[in-house]
């Protein structure tokens, strides 16, 4: 199988990380649950993993990055830590739904979209400038598009909120690990982020860096400190981890952190650019096929969407699926980006690639998408 799925799920990983989550099962008991070898153990694991991510998104303070499920997880406790019902909340106009259904939860919220034409960054910058007025209590903008890749500028979003003095809440999920991020020089109020895409961890696992405004939990339980109080504690990052660690995922999570900084992210995302590049060459030669791509390649990550004429998305995905090429097909959980770049009603075909792929897949790909098109026109 040609894996081009990675935009949902990394599906090859670094050895390391399996065998690190297989070494914990039998190894590692809960952190904080105890002062035997197990449990400390258990607590080394865990905080090394925070020294990790922290390393490799310049957050000083370890204790500061939290544990969760995934980057959905860590978006609903930064949204609903900073919106209020009543609230007016400015989004980029490719967020996922990970985004905005949680704002659609909270009462009377007026959501703000900052539209901008696809791959148009300094339009991207613009919109936010014309959006950010003073009723403005929060802004959340993901950095890189789930469903086309495209690069958001959000050094510069991050400039104009601390100019305004309004949070910034960044999604991570498709840029973490292969698109350089300073959590600190952006100032933001949260960074969410999932284990299992760029980060080569296990599914289940996430990341939430937390800045210096002061989170509500979403979850309330033990955390094993503070056990007297029947509130949550008020430090981090116990305040925000209730219930027991998934230690196995944490320990997988270590090593795929500890890959990333060892390839170098931008060697990644160099690597998934050329990648990108030598496939959408490829494509662009195909009669009826449709590319949403870039012009200047530092707008778009390793996420390349397309349409073919006459060819329902989900279909094609299924055709190539069968032909051992696994893509996504659809919506991806992102309608607002298809209804920014007029493609809500066919969807599109994604294909999105990793540190593993081979230049040769790219070419394998293309023939066989070739092979499809052309069956499609007889």
């Amino acid at each position: 199988m040609i894996y081009l799925d990675s935009a949902a799920t990394t599906l090859q990983k670094p050895p390391q990380v399996a065998r690190a989550s297989a070494w914990a099962m039998g190894h590692l008991a809960s952190p904080g649950r105890g002062g035997h070898s197990a449990a400390m153990a258990a607590a080394d694991t865990a905080f090394a993993c925070r020294q990790e991510a922290a390393r490799l998104f310049h957050l000083s303070d370890p204790e500061r990055v939290v544990f969760t499920f995934n980057a959905t997880h860590g978006l609903n406790i930064a949204i609903k830590s900073l919106v209020r019902p009543g609230s007016t909340v400015v989004i980029s106009g490719y967020e996922h739904n990970a985004v905005t259904r949680p704002l659609h939860a909270i009462p009377n919220v007026t959501v703000r979209v900052a539209e901008s034409p696809l791959f148009d960054r300094r339009g991207a910058v613009e919109a936010f400038r014309n959006a950010i007025t003073p009723e403005v209590s929060a802004v959340v903008c993901c950095h890189v598009s789930n469903v086309f890749g495209f690069i958001l500028p959000v050094e510069e979003i991050a400039g104009l909120c601390r100019e305004r003095s309004v949070p910034l809440i960044v999604d991570a999920s498709q840029s973490a690990g292969c698109v350089p991020l300073d959590m600190e020089a952006l100032g933001a109020a949260y960074m969410a982020m999932p284990g299992h895409k760029g980060l080569y961890g296990p599914q289940g696992t996430g990341l939430l860096l937390c800045g210096d405004t002061a989170p509500q939990p979403l979850l309330e339980g033990g955390t094993g400190s503070a056990s007297l109080v029947q509130t949550m504690p008020d430090f981090l990052p116990d305040r925000l981890e209730a219930g027991t660690h998934n230690v196995t995922g944490i320990a997988g999570l270590l090593e795929g952190l500890r890959f990333v900084r060892r390839t170098g992210v931008e060697t990644i995302g160099r690597r998934e650019s050329a990648l990108i590049r030598r496939l959408s060459a490829d494509l662009e030669q195909i009669p009826g096929i449709t590319l949403f791509r870039a012009q200047d390649s530092r707008a778009q990550a390793g996420v390349l969407s397309l349409q073919v004429e006459g060819m329902d998305s989900e279909e094609l995905g299924e055709q190539l699926g069968r032909r051992g090429v696994a893509v996504r097909a659809g919506l991806h959980c992102a309608p607002m980006a298809h209804k920014t770049a007029g493609t809500l009603e066919e969807g599109t075909v994604r294909l999105s690639v990793s540190a593993f792929n081979q230049p040769w897949e790219m070419d394998a790909a293309a023939r066989q998408l070739r092979q499809v098109c052309s069956r499609a026109r007889v």
